[in-house]
């Protein structure tokens, strides 16, 4: 490789950083011939705090201008959390490696030691998901959820000036950050079935680069890759995105692939969940099937028509 410079292309939020170091590190003990810089670039996503995420418009809202350095070959990689990476990349662009995905769960952080069950009646929790909206007015009719948006400091000192009562957040974050102690509660999957991809950290490079994408091929967790490829599967094949509350879990053990996805009207009054498992190796055709399972079983009540399925038998 001709060149001695790695240019990694990141957001400037503490999490954002923390996650690209975390990806330099892994290069520089693996080709400590290189220098590898962090590029920080501003997304529309971190620009624009005052509206939800779907007014703003979630396709790219956190990667559309990084894709476009890279692009460009201002930068020559970029590190992602791999849950906002859209399902269908830029042309010239490909997911080169998957990564640390230690946690995959939301937590609950709250004022008093509280647990999502034993927050009081009325009590105000905060979170800019509208996956995490519905599923817990599912679970508790009772709790008022209000819009937070920011980076996770910016969104505990919500939480600490009495903005909220609670607040909820993807245990990578809180955890990457070294935030632990705050933690009230790992909630359960079975109360808050996690964002397809969530917790994975996705490396995206230009698709001619082939030496850097043998050199990355040591960083990619093969387990991961498997894992969220087929909830990515599941959620292209929806044809949706922050607009419309779906979460998937995909697990790999012993060569099965088990991925367990829902899709919610916005307020959780209607949820239609469901599990396929099958070959890890067929991980993307099991996320397709998924998706085609829960479409039949109420989904497109939610997400609308999508005449390419009208031919596929229930």
């Amino acid at each position: 490789m001709s060149r001695k410079i790695l240019r990694i292309g990141t957001r400037r939020s503490d999490l954002a950083l923390w996650q690209a170091n975390q990806v330099r590190q892994q290069l520089l003990a693996r080709s400590p011939q290189f220098e590898v810089e962090l590029v920080k670039i501003d997304t529309r996503g971190d620009k624009v705090l005052t509206q939800p995420i779907p007014e703003v418009g979630g396709k790219g809202l956190f990667t559309e201008e990084i894709d476009q350095q890279l692009r460009r070959g201002e930068i020559d990689l970029a590190v992602h959390s791999l849950k906002d990476l859209p399902t269908e990349l830029p042309d010239g662009l490909m997911l080169a490696a998957v990564c640390d995905r230690r946690w995959v769960h939301d937590v609950l952080i709250a004022g008093g030691n509280f647990t999502l069950a034993t927050l009081p009646s009325g009590s105000r929790v905060g979170t800019c998901s509208l996956r995490r909206t519905a599923q817990v007015k599912a679970f508790r009719r009772d709790l008022k959820i209000l819009p937070l948006r920011g980076n996770v400091p910016t969104r505990l000192r919500k939480l600490e000036n009495g903005d909220y009562d609670a607040i909820v957040l993807a245990e990578a974050g809180v955890r990457r950050l070294g935030l632990d102690a705050q933690i009230r509660e790992v909630i359960a999957t079975e109360i808050l079935l996690p964002a397809p991809a969530q917790g994975a950290l996705g490396i995206e490079i230009r698709a001619d680069d082939l030496e850097l994408k043998q050199m990355l091929a040591p960083i990619n967790d093969e387990i991961a890759a498997c894992e969220t490829a087929s909830e990515r599967s599941l959620l292209q094949a929806l044809g949706a995105g922050c607009q419309v509350p779906v979460a998937a879990l995909a697990r790999v053990n012993d060569g099965e692939l088990r991925c367990e996805a829902l899709v919610a009207s916005v307020y959780g009054e209607k949820i239609v969940r469901d599990a396929i498992t099958g070959p890890a190796a067929e991980a993307i055709t099991l996320g397709k099937k998924l998706a085609q399972s829960l479409w039949w079983h109420g989904a497109d009540k939610i997400l609308g028509s999508r005449t390419e399925w009208t031919s596929v038998e229930r």
